[in-house]
């Protein structure tokens, strides 16, 4: 992975903080562009970076304000930051941005170090349950928390408005659907996570036990038994799936150029085509969109120690992290990135049509049917990989 999370309403505070509230236990994505270097002496920042957090606005008004550069490497997934964290010991990388449900894999690979918030003015601004999460499931060796929440999301079902429809009067989608004759060659998912989804939909329909797919991340025993069954199901019906996705720009052009007419998707992505007046449309599953938080760690080979608190600090504030969340209004900052902040406050500095993308993202309970991405096991991600591998490969 994973990424294993998208949007609070900025009309409805109550229904917002509630969400906010539930998330803060998950067990369960990204930020930055990299700016070009003004000069090799300017004060710079090295940042392991999810691909669709580049926001180029957001880089030059930091940059501006600083004088601090930000050099990104963008990732796609979770295991593809770890792995260049291997390769190098953190060396030539001084942030990082794990999600939080992968605190088991860092621990016991000593490449990150503790944050101090003392030195972050803005510490306030974040979430508080999600702020739990790092000094609680990211406090490695008791130093304290290695990880502070940015961004959530969801992941759930994208589809085109001009070619498909949810066939429930509600028009709520099921990620079932996506495994039905009608879009035969016609979707896309992340293989892992599309095999996720495919298990709740068996134990929506009885062919798994209710709470299978989470009772997988205690036992390993269990989980292999579970996943068989969910890997022969998705084999057996691999020709639903016209192709695989492990970034954003893979999703968009799925659904724009590349003949997807619906798909399991990160909330970021589709929300920006909704936004920029495309045919799309993301919503909340009726099984529960896969929930995520997406935090920064700082590594323990930073160089640019001071350039990270600074960066974070920025990022926390209010005004920023709005912009960022859609390039508030007007545009200020282009599309955004699409997911939601961490940030309180943020969505009063998002654009005034956050309230409804939202709503209509998560209709009705969709907020409380959300499906927390559990906290993931190395053993477990070992033996996904190993499902995940016989699907593609079939």
């Amino acid at each position: 992975m994973n990424r294993a999370a998208s949007k609070p309403g900025r009309g409805t505070p109550t229904t917002r903080r509630r969400a906010l509230k539930g998330l803060g236990v998950l067990a369960a994505g990204p930020w930055v562009l990299g700016a070009k270097a003004r000069a090799a002496s300017a004060p710079r920042l090295n940042a392991l970076m999810w691909s669709d957090y580049m926001l180029p606005d957001m880089l030059k008004a930091f940059e501006a304000e600083t004088g601090v550069v930000v050099h990104a490497t963008s990732i796609g997934s979770n295991e593809e930051s770890i792995a260049k964290m291997k390769a190098t010991r953190g060396r030539g990388i001084d942030i990082v941005t794990p999600t939080n449900m992968r605190s088991p894999q860092w621990s016991e690979l000593g490449l990150l170090q503790p944050w101090d918030f003392t030195r972050l003015a803005n510490i306030g601004n974040v979430n508080a349950a999600m702020r739990r999460v790092g000094e609680t499931e990211w406090n490695f060796n008791d130093e304290g928390p290695h990880w502070l929440p940015l961004v959530w999301g969801t992941e759930g079902v994208a589809w085109r408005t001009d070619l498909w429809r949810p066939p429930r009067a509600d028009g709520v989608p099921a990620y079932g659907d996506l495994w039905q004759p009608a879009l035969r060659g016609k979707t896309m998912m992340r293989p892992h996570s599309g095999m996720l989804a495919a298990g709740l939909h068996l134990e929506a329909v009885g062919r798994l036990a209710p709470g299978a797919m989470r009772a997988a991340y205690q036992d390993e025993r269990a989980m292999r038994a579970t996943w068989r069954i969910v890997t022969d199901f998705c084999i057996a019906n691999k020709e639903q799936v016209k192709l695989f996705w492990n970034d954003a720009d893979t999703q968009n052009n799925g659904l724009l150029n590349d003949g997807v007419v619906a798909g399991q998707t990160w909330d970021g992505p589709p929300i920006r085509l909704m936004e920029s007046g495309e045919p799309v449309q993301y919503r909340a599953p009726v099984e529960g969109a896969l929930a995520w938080v997406d935090g920064v760690a700082l590594s323990r080979s930073a160089v640019n120690v001071d350039a990270a608190y600074a960066f974070i600090d920025f990022c926390l504030r209010p005004e920023v992290a709005g912009k960022c969340i859609d390039g508030g209004e007007n545009g200020a900052w282009g599309a955004g990135h699409g997911y939601n902040s961490a940030v309180l406050g943020a969505d009063e500095h998002a654009s005034s049509r956050y309230a409804a993308v939202f709503a209509s993202v998560y209709p009705g309970n969709a907020l409380g049917n959300l499906w927390p991405w559990p906290k993931e096991p190395q053993w477990y991600a070992d033996a996904r990989t190993e499902y995940r591998n016989q699907f593609v490969s079939a």
